[in-house]
């Protein structure tokens, strides 16, 4: 039997299932397709990445540095507020071939990973979990001390043991232009209900377009297409997928526990997830014991006590997307200029770097 199974084989999933295994653990770890496709998020990161990455991987995966945002209250023509630093805010890398290297750095640390298997039930049991395969030989069913879902926002582990949903879905529409563009800045639009559009320079790979809404809307694509239209891109490919935002109020199960995208640990006014889900990712293999299902508990406090305060000052920060015109300008206009703050921490809008950046203007 092994300890850990892994159901998704992203950002989170690899992480934590290097982290278990480089720890002694026996980990197996099921990725539904070819690890990294279909893409489905954007490649826009903060510079903090690289502390979850193996040695080399920023050379690998690196397409373009980003100092700063413009922000717009309409189209391209309209009036764009700059927020900026002297070094680099962010970092646009290749999304796919993170997820190739974070699962190639679990398989070098011991984990079974297992690409073209879908998980199609799981079931907890007093001391085990049973895993329910469809592979490349059939179906399979495997046994584990405990199962991690971290199979992304419509989470079959999440589904299969009735553990409650984010608090809210929305549709991200992804499109690339393969016309190189190494601009310092990307443009975010907040023209887009309940949520933004942006623009994404990624060097000489191109340039990325995106676009979230609520997941029911039905004028997702024709919005996207405008935004595409407006700035005149050629876009030849394209992606969608979901967006959780706000976690539920219980990410565990009896054996189970959920991370990443599954529990909607995302960021409420980006929809990014990829550094929080690896900081939860850790939380877990910290505090999990297999042996003990009472650790579980372990696990929801210290990821939450990690990511809580920036989660709830995230929805405020969202908040004022849907703020009226009038009000969006002015706060635009008083932080608009140098800033010090952390693209992933709305807590840092609080902090020294902050201040001494709004002092010296």
């Amino acid at each position: 039997m092994h300890d850990f199974v892994v159901v998704g084989a992203g950002p989170a999933g690899s992480r934590f299932a290097r982290r278990a295994a480089a720890s002694g653990y026996g980990v197996l770890v099921f990725e539904q397709g070819e690890v990294g496709t279909p893409l489905a998020c954007s490649g826009h990161v903060s510079t903090d990445i690289w502390e979850f990455t193996p040695t080399g991987a920023r050379e690998k995966l690196l397409q373009n540095e980003v100092f700063g945002a413009r922000f717009h209250l309409g189209g391209t023509d309209s009036r764009a507020y700059e927020f900026y630093k002297n070094e680099p805010v962010s970092n646009v890398i290749d999304r796919v071939g993170l997820d190739r290297v974070l699962a190639d750095s679990a398989r070098e640390a011991g984990a079974d990973l297992r690409e073209h298997h879908t998980v199609v039930g799981v079931t907890e049991h007093r001391d085990h979990v049973s895993v329910d395969v469809r592979g490349t030989d059939g179906l399979e069913t495997h046994r584990a001390k405990m199962v991690a879902g971290c199979d992304g926002p419509k989470s079959r582990v999440r589904r299969e043991l009735n553990l409650p949903e984010p608090d809210e879905l929305l549709h991200g529409v992804l499109g690339f232009d393969e016309t190189p563009d190494d601009q310092d800045f990307v443009d975010v639009h907040l023209t887009v209900p309940r949520f933004f559009a942006w623009r994404i320079p990624r060097g000489d790979a191109g340039v990325e377009y995106g676009l979230g809404m609520a997941a029911d809307s039905a004028d997702v694509r024709e919005r996207f297409d405008a935004l595409v239209d407006e700035y005149g891109a050629d876009v030849h490919r394209r992606c969608s997928g979901l967006i959780p935002i706000g976690p539920p109020r219980r990410v565990t199960g009896r054996r189970s526990f959920l991370i990443g995208d599954a529990a909607a640990q995302t960021k409420p006014f980006t929809g990014g997830g990829i550094r929080y889900g690896m900081t939860a990712a850790d939380h877990a293999a910290r505090e999990i014991d297999p042996d003990s299902p009472g650790t579980l508990g372990d696990y929801e406090r210290a990821w939450r006590a990690d990511l809580r305060i920036d989660i709830r000052l995230g929805k405020l920060v969202r908040a004022g997307y849907s703020a009226p015109v009038l009000l969006q300008r002015a706060g635009m206009a008083v932080f608009e200029g140098e800033i010090g703050v952390h693209m992933d921490r709305p807590t840092s809008l609080f902090s020294r770097e902050q201040l001494r950046a709004l002092l010296s203007r």
